[in-house]
C-alpha cells in the first residue's frame, strides 16, 4: 500500500502537464496534411478533449470545493443513462443505477475520510443491490427480469462504484486520470504506427475489437508511465494497475457495444461517440488503483 497524493499537490503538477500535451497534440493535428483521411476526425477529438480538460479542471479547483464530488456524479449520470439505453433498462432501473451515480461517491469519500463510519458506507451498497433486484422483478418481465437484475448490478459496480475512486483516491485520482488520458492516445497513435511495421506487435490482442493491437498495449504502457511519472504518482504496482484498466476498459466497451450491435455508446462526443466510450479505460483502471493503493 503505497500514500496517496495530496489533491493541490497533484493538481498543480497536472495543470501544466495536461495544458502543455493538449497544445502539442493541438499543433500535431493542425499541420496534418489533406491526405490523411482521419484528419477531420482527429481534429474533432482534440477538440473534445480540450472541452473536456477544461471542465475537468475548473471542477476541481479549489481542491475543497463541492466541485471534486459534483464531478463523479455528473459524469455518473451521464455514463448511466448511455448504459441504461445500451442494455436496453426499464425505468426502475435507470432510476437505482441514477441514484447510485449521486450518492456512492460521497459516501466513498466518508469512509475514506472518516473510516469510523466505514460500515455505513458498506450498508448502502447492499441497499443498492437489493434495489437493482427489485426494479427488474417487479418491471414484470419474465423473458428479460434475470438478465436486466445482473446487468443493473454490474452498472453499479461498474460506473457509480468505479467513479468513487475520484473521491476515495484524494490526488492520486488526478494522477491516474492523467496516466489513463496518456495511455489511450499513446495506445491509439503509437498502436498504428507500429503496426504498419508487422511482425507479432501488429497481431489484434482480442476478436472483440480488432484495431486494439499489442503495439498499442506497448505504447499504451509508455503513455502511461509518462502520465503517472509527470504528476508524481508512479510506482510500478500502480502502473501495472493503470495500464491493465487501459487494456481490459476499452475491450470491455467493445465488447458491449458489440453485443449491442451498435458502434459506441453514443453520438453525442465528438471524435469519440459517448462518455462510456471516453472513459471506458478509467472506469476499470479507478478500482484497480483502489485495489493497490488503499
Amino acid at each position: 500500500m503505497s500514500a496517496l497524493l495530496e489533491a493541490e499537490e497533484a493538481f498543480g503538477r497536472a495543470l501544466p502537464v495536461v495544458a502543455g500535451a493538449l497544445v502539442v497534440g493541438g499543433l500535431a493535428v493542425a499541420i496534418l496534411p489533406a491526405r490523411v483521411t482521419a484528419r477531420r476526425e482527429l481534429r474533432r477529438a482534440w477538440g473534445t478533449s480540450l472541452v473536456m480538460a477544461l471542465l475537468f479542471f475548473t471542477a476541481l479547483y479549489p481542491v475543497d470545493s463541492p466541485g471534486p464530488m459534483l464531478l463523479p456524479a455528473v459524469l455518473g449520470l451521464v455514463a448511466v443513462v448511455e448504459y441504461a439505453r445500451l442494455m436496453r433498462l426499464g425505468r426502475g432501473e435507470r432510476v437505482v443505477l441514477g441514484v447510485a451515480a449521486v450518492l456512492l461517491p460521497p459516501l466513498a469519500d466518508v469512509a475514506h475520510v472518516l473510516p469510523e463510519r466505514l460500515d455505513f458506507g458498506l450498508r448502502f451498497p447492499v441497499l443498492v443491490l437489493i434495489a437493482c433486484v427489485a426494479a427488474a422483478v417487479l418491471s414484470g418481465d419474465p423473458a428479460r427480469a434475470g438478465e436486466r437484475a445482473a446487468r443493473t448490478v454490474f452498472g453499479v459496480l461498474w460506473i457509480p462504484v468505479a467513479l468513487s475512486g475520484l473521491m476515495a483516491l484524494d490526488g492520486t485520482a488526478i494522477a491516474v486520470t492523467v496516466a489513463v488520458a496518456f495511455g489511450d492516445v499513446a495506445a491509439w497513435c503509437g498502436g498504428a504506427l507500429l503496426s504498419r511495421l508487422g511482425g507479432g506487435l501488429a497481431r489484434p490482442l482480442s476478436r472483440l475489437s480488432p484495431d486494439r493491437t499489442w503495439a498499442g498495449v506497448l505504447t499504451g504502457g509508455i503513455g502511461v508511465a509518462v502520465g503517472l511519472s509527470a504528476v508524481g504518482g508512479f510506482t510500478v504496482t500502480l502502473w501495472a494497475a493503470v495500464l491493465c484498466g487501459c487494456v481490459v476498459g476499452g475491450l470491455l466497451v467493445s465488447a458491449l457495444t458489440r453485443e449491442a450491435g451498435v458502434r459506441g455508446t453514443g453520438d453525442w462526443l465528438p471524435g469519440f461517440g459517448g462518455l462510456l466510450d471516453r472513459l471506458g479505460s478509467l472506469l476499470l483502471a479507478l478500482p484497480l488503483a483502489m485495489l493497490v493503493m488503499l
